[in-house]
C-alpha cells in the first residue's frame, strides 16, 4: 500500500498552492516560487534539480530503459488585472473556494501533478520513467522556461501538460505567431495628386487576412484564424504616408507548420512579412496513442484548445488536462476548487497508473 494517500497528499497539495499564492511569482520573477517547490520535493525525501526557475524531479521506481514520461505544468503567472476585489496574494478559502492569483492558472495543476507523482512515486515500479518539471516564463513563452530545460531531459515519449480545463484532455492545441507587415509607398502633399498612399495599398491586404482561407482545416481546431489587430501610418494629416505598418495574430491548426504558413502568406500579399517568432507551432498526438485510449475508457471528452501552452515547445506527443476552467484565467478574483484539486490528483493517477506506451 502507498505510504501516502490521495487524501493525504490532496492537503499538502492545498497547504503548498496557498503558499504559492502568497508569493509573487509574475514571468521572470520566480525564484521564491521556485524555492518553495524545490523544498517541497525534499521535505518529501526526493532530490530535485534546479536551472534557473525551473525545478524538475525524477521518480526511482522506474526501468531504467523505459520511455520517459513527462509531467509538467508553469508557476509563473500574470500580473493582477484590474477589477481585483481582495488581495490578489493573500490565499482566501471559503468553503471549497480558493481565491487567489495564479490559483487557478495553473497553480492547482501544478500541485496537483506534484501530488500524483508523489503518489506514482510510491508505487513498487512504474512502467515507465516517471519526470515532474514545474517551469518558469510559460506566460510569456520564454526562452528561460521548459524550452531551456528539454535537452537536460532526454528523450520524452509522452508530456502531460497541466493546465485548467475542466479536467478534461486537449488532445490537440493552436499555434501561435505574430506577424510584423510593412507596406511601402511614396510621401506627397495631401493637398496635390502626389505620392503613393502606402494605407491605400496596404487595404487590399487587410481585407486578404480577414477572409483568406487556407485548405487544410483540422477535425479538432478548424482552419487557420488570422486577424489584423494593430495598424499605423503617417505622422500627420497634409502628408500622404509612404509607410503602413500593421500586426497580424495568427492562430495556427497541426495541419500545417509555422514556417510553411510563413511561406505561403508571403506568397499572398505584396508587403513585407516578418515573424516575431515561429517556434510556437500547433501541437497534437496520435489518436491511437495508449492514453487517449485510456482517456476513451475513463470517460472523459477529448477535445482541440485554441489556448495556447507550453505544448507548443514540445516537439514529442503531449497533451493537456488539468484542474479548473480556463475561462477564470487572467482573470480579477481568480479561483480555484478544493474539490477540484482533489479530483485532479486521482485523474492524473487514473490516466498514468498501468499506462504503457
Amino acid at each position: 500500500m502507498p505510504v501516502e494517500s490521495v487524501e493525504q497528499l490532496h492537503a499538502e497539495a492545498v497547504a503548498l498552492l496557498k503558499r504559492l499564492i502568497s508569493t509573487p511569482s509574475f514571468s521572470r520573477e520566480e525564484e521564491a516560487a521556485a524555492d518553495l517547490i524545490e523544498q517541497f520535493l525534499r521535505r518529501k525525501g526526493f532530490s530535485p534539480q534546479r536551472q534557473g526557475n525551473n525545478v524538475w524531479c525524477r521518480a526511482e521506481n522506474c526501468p531504467p530503459d523505459a520511455p520517459q514520461l513527462l509531467l509538467n505544468s508553469h508557476h509563473d503567472t500574470v500580473r493582477p488585472a484590474s477589477g481585483w476585489t481582495k488581495d490578489p496574494f493573500t490565499p482566501l478559502q471559503e468553503e471549497d473556494v480558493l481565491w487567489g492569483l495564479g490559483s487557478n492558472d495553473a497553480g492547482a495543476s501544478a500541485v496537483a501533478l506534484l501530488a500524483a507523482f508523489c503518489y506514482l512515486s510510491q508505487l513498487p515500479q512504474l512502467p515507465y520513467r516517471l519526470l515532474v518539471a514545474i517551469t518558469a516564463e510559460e506566460e510569456i513563452s520564454g526562452q528561460g522556461g521548459i524550452a531551456s530545460l528539454l535537452p537536460q531531459l532526454g528523450d520524452i515519449a509522452l508530456a502531460i501538460v497541466g493546465e485548467p480545463t475542466l479536467g478534461q484532455l486537449a488532445i490537440a492545441e493552436k499555434g501561435l505567431m505574430v506577424l510584423d507587415c510593412l507596406v511601402r509607398g511614396q510621401a506627397g502633399h495631401a493637398a496635390r495628386d502626389e505620392g503613393e498612399n502606402a494605407l491605400y495599398k496596404a487595404l487590399p491586404l487587410l481585407e486578404w487576412f480577414r477572409t483568406h482561407q487556407f485548405p487544410k482545416v483540422s477535425p479538432l481546431l478548424g482552419p487557420v484564424k488570422m486577424s489584423v489587430t494593430q495598424i499605423q501610418a503617417g505622422q500627420q494629416h497634409n502628408v500622404v504616408p509612404d509607410e503602413c505598418r500593421f500586426v497580424v495574430d495568427v492562430r495556427t491548426n497541426e495541419c500545417y507548420q509555422n514556417e510553411e504558413l510563413l511561406a505561403l502568406i508571403r506568397q499572398g500579399v505584396s508587403a513585407e512579412v516578418t515573424p516575431r517568432s515561429t517556434r510556437l507551432n500547433s501541437s497534437g498526438i496520435a489518436s491511437d496513442h495508449p492514453l487517449l485510449q485510456r482517456a476513451r475508457e475513463m470517460g472523459l471528452s477529448l477535445f482541440g484548445s485554441p489556448t495556447l501552452s507550453d505544448q507548443a515547445l514540445m516537439p514529442f506527443p503531449s497533451v493537456k488536462i488539468g484542474p479548473g476552467d480556463s475561462a477564470r484565467s487572467h482573470t480579477a478574483d481568480e479561483y480555484i476548487r478544493l474539490s477540484e484539486i482533489r479530483a485532479g490528483i486521482q485523474l492524473y493517477i487514473d490516466l498514468l497508473q498501468d499506462l504503457h506506451l
